[in-house]
């Protein structure tokens, strides 16, 4: 692929993305398009359905968690609990609430065989962090990789605009509160 129909690609899921967590996934399509700077023919010759583009929406969530837990794994047999909180903040950042609802009508009834194996992956490395986690102290020694990744997600699905009126620390508390939780 050359480095300009490469750049329109990655526009393309990237606003995706946004556009997704802040929408839910029944977004116009030409929305998505124009925020990425393309017209709706160059988003069909990308993906040719918009199940094609959720789920190359959910592997680039997924490989950015893949990362995230790469990197706390490189750390955590130094910097404990350093490594630990990192990781679970690059998590809430990812926006994994938003982009899980607006996902999921994608993910679970057409989901291809490549997200099911990254997303295999991915709570592999999860689970393999958790184990790191348990030995230093850090989590209960129940806690399961869907189960934090469930958390995660719930915690930052989106929320009312009266709740985050009266409560705008509400996802940083409740953070706090699971992590609490969550140690033995």
């Amino acid at each position: 692929m050359r480095s300009d129909a490469a750049k329109r690609r990655e526009a393309l899921v990237r606003e995706a993305r946004r556009l997704f967590a802040a929408h839910g996934s029944d977004v116009a399509l030409e929305s998505i398009a124009d925020a990425a700077g393309v017209g709706i023919a160059t988003l069909y010759r990308n993906f040719d359905s918009r199940a094609a583009l959720a789920d190359e929406v959910a592997s680039a969530i997924l490989s950015d968690m893949q990362r995230a837990a790469a990197a706390a794994l490189e750390t955590i047999g130094s910097t404990p609990e350093t490594a630990w909180l990192t990781y679970v903040h690059r998590l809430v950042e990812l926006d994994l609430g938003a982009l899980s609802a607006a996902l999921a009508d994608f993910v679970t009834s057409e989901m291809s065989g490549t997200v099911r194996e990254a997303q295999e992956i991915t709570l592999d490395g999860v689970e393999k962090l958790l184990a790191a986690a348990k030995s230093s102290g850090l989590v209960r020694p129940d806690l399961g990789a869907l189960e934090f990744v469930l958390a995660i997600g719930m915690i930052t699905r989106p929320h009312p605009e009266a709740i985050r009126a009266a409560a705008p620390n509400l996802v940083p508390q409740l953070v706090s509160i699971v992590l609490a939780g969550m140690r033995p």
